[in-house]
């Protein structure tokens, strides 16, 4: 029996193929997507590393003395001594639906060097965030692949002292077991250790600390200015808002045993973000009336 046999140029084999085995993939994204943002300690520095699906965007970190929003053109309140303004272009964090792709836009560290990571825009495929600094620390910035990542190392050849700060548990808060607070530990660098701990204490909680049901109650503070220990009174005062919305429990709750555990501290003196407070004077604790409940 005669068999015909026909040569398919090897070309065409292997188009074919391709186009057989064409089943749908996972492609990486037209813009540089962010899925994640990660900080540690190591010996001599902190990490902090953010992650993208797809390939590397271009991107530029500069120290500013303060963290503008990207679109707004408003400060964005991020804590900290320094500041490191994050910048990456083109990329989003966000994806089709307008759902953030990396967790939490603002999330605070128990680190020597970084405390706050704030986003402070993601408009017109230009992301940005702020990093709070405990001081102005040299920093370097490197990119790694596979998967794609821009790292930024924040040295820590300084010395650090461990204070508590002390935010609301929530849990014992709404069955009414006082304290309503529970302290946990930050590094700062002295001899502003109450300046620093009250940082942190603005920073809130780690988000491993908000799991166990901390919270940060801020009463519309953002953050404070004027703080001054002086014959065991300290006086400091709230920045950006002030209202307790009618509850018993303030940021004067957490303001007050965070500065008291430095032996300096007897009496703790707020005052509102206008310089008053209902007792300036006498050897007295003292809230604004924007605290009263």
């Amino acid at each position: 029996m005669f068999v015909r046999r026909f040569t398919i140029p090897a070309v065409l084999v292997a188009t074919a193929a391709a186009l057989g085995s064409a089943a749908p993939a996972t492609s990486a994204p037209a813009t540089p997507t962010l899925v994640a943002v990660r900080a540690a300690h190591h010996p001599t520095f902190d990490r902090l590393v953010f992650e993208f699906d797809g390939a590397l965007p271009g991107h530029s970190v500069t120290r500013a003395t303060k963290i503008i929003g990207d679109g707004s053109g408003l400060p964005v309140p991020v804590v900290g001594s320094s500041f490191l303004a994050v910048r990456f272009s083109p990329a989003v964090g966000h994806d089709n639906a307008g759902k953030v792709t990396y967790g939490a836009t603002r999330r605070s560290y128990a680190l020597p060097a970084i405390i706050q990571v704030v986003n402070s825009g993601d408009f017109e495929a230009v992301l940005s965030f702020g990093v709070g600094l405990s001081t102005a620390a040299p920093f370097s910035v490197f990119t790694l692949t596979n998967p794609s990542r821009v790292v930024i190392d924040v040295k820590t050849a300084f010395q650090t002292v461990t204070v508590k700060t002390y935010f609301l548990d929530q849990n014992r808060f709404a069955v009414g077991t006082e304290p309503y607070v529970r302290a946990v530990t930050r590094p700062v660098i002295p001899p502003a250790t109450a300046k620093g701990a009250l940082q942190r204490l603005f920073a809130g909680p780690t988000a491993g600390e908000a799991a166990t049901g901390l919270r940060l109650v801020t009463s519309d503070a953002t953050g404070f200015s004027n703080l001054s220990i002086s014959n065991g009174i300290a006086r400091v005062r709230l920045v950006g808002g002030c209202n307790s919305h009618g509850s018993t429990f303030t940021v004067a709750g957490e303001i007050m045993p965070t500065l008291k555990q430095f032996s300096s501290v007897t009496w703790v003196k707020i005052y509102d973000p206008s310089g008053t407070t209902e007792n300036p004077t006498g050897n007295s604790d003292s809230i604004p009336e924007c605290l009263e409940p």
